[in-house]
């Protein structure tokens, strides 16, 4: 997840777009030929852009005490790893993530539906996946929407998404790696598989989940949006070798779907940064 290949910054005030910011980025690292056919980026695209490094400084500047909005945690957490590898301190920002206020303004998205390509569906709203700019201006629109819906400030959004859907319900007991996500855990609303060769257990991998919100399930589906695979998996140059589920991840990601496919490594290190 440190592996940054680009980024893009849209900058709103007063819910109306005001600037736009888009570099690619020389992420220093081995390039997967499933991830360009994704966001159709390629090695040699960045041989010659700058590097994470080289950047940090306009974007410590440009978001030091601003709200930033990425769907989901993924975005934030690329930062901070990329950060750390290269011995930066975390970016100084409030941040806000738009999947968690989809799912508090809207009750037909609050269980599934609240990946960003669906939720953009729903506002009416269309840009082009997987790519960093656009996808920046997406989640922008879908908090300008959020805002109107439920008269709320951005100050007000803030602090809404730091308070449950619902209830916890200590009375479910589970007895297999499925796992209901504690509502109060910061990864709440994703819905995880487990695939590969993992250096612990299921079980282990499903409580660690399951404590920080996750749901997990066993099987892959349009409402998955997290696969975690074994670290030797998600290095393997072909998909000849991947699991089934590992195949239909992939699949779904090309179909659209807001699925992400990361390694147990990357996981762990996503439970300890959120």
């Amino acid at each position: 997840m440190t592996s940054i290949c680009s980024i893009g910054l849209a900058k709103f005030e007063n819910s109306a777009l005001v600037g736009e910011w888009y570099t690619l980025i020389n992420p220093e690292d081995y390039f997967s030929p499933i991830n360009t056919e994704i966001h159709n980026i390629s090695e040699d695209m960045v041989s010659n852009a700058p590097t994470f490094a080289q950047w940090y400084g306009f974007l410590s500047k440009t978001l030091h005490n601003e709200v930033v909005v990425t769907h989901t945690h993924f975005d934030k957490s690329a930062l901070r790893q990329a950060s750390e590898l290269n011995d930066m301190p975390d970016l100084c920002c409030h941040w806000l993530d738009s999947a968690k206020i989809v799912r508090r303004t809207w009750k037909e998205l609050s269980k599934s539906g609240y990946g960003l390509s669906n939720a953009c569906k729903f506002i009416g709203y269309e840009f082009e996946h997987h790519h960093a700019l656009e996808d920046a201006k997406a989640a922008g629109q879908i908090v300008i929407a959020s805002m109107a819906k439920l008269n709320m400030s951005i100050e007000d959004l803030l602090e809404r998404t730091q308070q449950p859907i619902q209830p916890r319900d200590d009375n479910t007991k589970q007895k297999s790696v499925k796992r209901d996500g504690n509502p109060d855990g910061p990864l709440f609303g994703e819905k995880v598989v487990f695939t590969g060769a993992l250096s612990m257990t299921r079980q282990d991998a499903a409580n660690l989940a399951s404590e920080m919100g996750c749901h997990v399930a066993t099987t892959i589906t349009k409402d998955t949006t997290l696969l975690v695979a074994g670290d030797i998996d998600v290095n393997y140059r072909t998909t000849a070798k991947l699991s089934s589920k590992h195949k239909k991840a992939i699949e779904l990601q090309l179909s659209g779907v807001d699925l992400k496919i990361i390694s147990e490594s990357d996981f762990i290190k996503l439970l300890q940064n959120s």
